[in-house]
């Protein structure tokens, strides 16, 4: 599997596929860094899939999982049993059974990259799988015959903090390991500043995806907010499921909200901190802290746990991001204070 930069690239049309809005962030990328961030996304993707392909046995996705992580921490690892993900069940899309397919050739792809990046794909992979695998653990046993009104839910804040390292902190933190080294070494940095909001940027990012999915969740017998919170109000997990109950989770779901935007803050201090000749850097970073921004304003509305609802920020509302951030770019005063204007527009 190539993962080379330039439009037309093999990998390109399965990227975009199996992502959201990941495969604009990669192509404004320098080229120096876009080939392993590649690489290392459509890795995580592809356990991802895993993970989440819960028609599957639990046992079966979780033996596939601890495979998967054996082979790409050693190229001698047994070969992997990738049947049953690349068949048809209902849970799996059409792209990522492609990716599935083609995931061999990936790690192929990972055994020949340089030895430094190789070093921070297996490790970032490595985090990530463990909290796959951990999720299975806590929610793997729910099958559809357990009963409708089973929730599992994660048991306080820190469980929670912890589930966003282990998924997306990490990746802030590879993302960050990875520029710096290849793109700008020699610029100067307060570098545990750098380093920790790049982590934040990365756990902002997936506390969105948190809340955003969390009805969709809550009917695969998921929650990932805390249960001592819940019990605080009064809730139970699975008094979730009724949208009635929105009221009472409000204050909790705020909160949460607002501990996201916070994590997108310190990303736009992130993004600020990276030197300005390093525009495509700056760009890639920006794109989902502006775009996370308007999805934090659709959840102040009604409907939180709708599962109905679909909590989306529509292609034109991109565009008009990435135009704003473009032609901003070159005036460091009006590039400063986008987050500050997408925040108060969104208000």
């Amino acid at each position: 599997m190539s993962t080379d930069g330039g439009s037309g690239e093999p990998w390109a049309a399965l990227l975009k596929e199996v992502s959201r809005s990941f495969h604009l962030t990669l192509r404004v990328l320098p080229r120096s860094v876009r080939r392993p961030i590649g690489l290392a996304y459509l890795l995580a993707r592809a356990t991802d899939t895993v993970a989440d392909a819960s028609s599957l046995p639990v046992a079966l996705r979780r033996r596939t999982l601890e495979s998967l992580r054996a082979r790409i921490l050693d190229p001698a690892a047994p070969a992997l049993p990738l049947e049953p993900f690349q068949a048809e069940v209902p849970d799996i899309t059409p792209g990522e059974r492609r990716l599935m397919v083609r995931l061999p050739g990936a790690l192929d792809a990972l055994d020949r990259t340089q030895a430094w990046e190789k070093s921070r794909i297996r490790s970032v992979l490595e985090t990530i799988t463990g909290g796959q695998i951990l999720d299975l653990e806590r929610f793997g046993d729910l099958q559809p015959g357990t009963g409708p009104r089973v929730v599992v839910a994660l048991p306080d804040a820190a469980a929670l903090d912890d589930y966003t390292w282990r998924v997306a902190g990490c990746v802030g933190e590879f993302w960050t390991h990875l520029c710096r080294g290849r793109l700008f070494p020699e610029a100067r940095i307060d570098e545990s500043a750098f380093l920790a909001d790049g982590i934040r940027l990365g756990k902002g990012l997936q506390l969105i995806n948190i809340l955003r999915d969390l009805p969709k969740d809550l009917q695969a017998g998921r929650c990932y907010l805390p249960q001592d919170e819940l019990a605080r109000v009064g809730l139970e997990p699975a008094d979730l499921r009724d949208p009635a109950v929105e009221p009472r989770l409000r204050p909790i779901h705020d909160a949460w909200r607002r501990q996201a935007e916070s994590h997108l803050e310190a990303g736009w201090q992130y993004v600020r901190r990276i030197p300005a000749d390093q525009r495509r850097v700056r760009l890639a970073c920006a794109w989902p802290i502006l775009i996370g921004l308007r999805t934090l304003d659709r959840l102040r509305e009604p409907g939180i746990l709708d599962p109905a609802r679909r909590v989306k920020v529509s292609r034109s509302e991109v565009r008009g991001i990435l135009w704003a951030t473009v032609w901003r770019l070159p005036f460091p005063g009006a590039w400063d204070g986008l987050f500050e204007a997408h925040r108060r527009a969104g208000r």
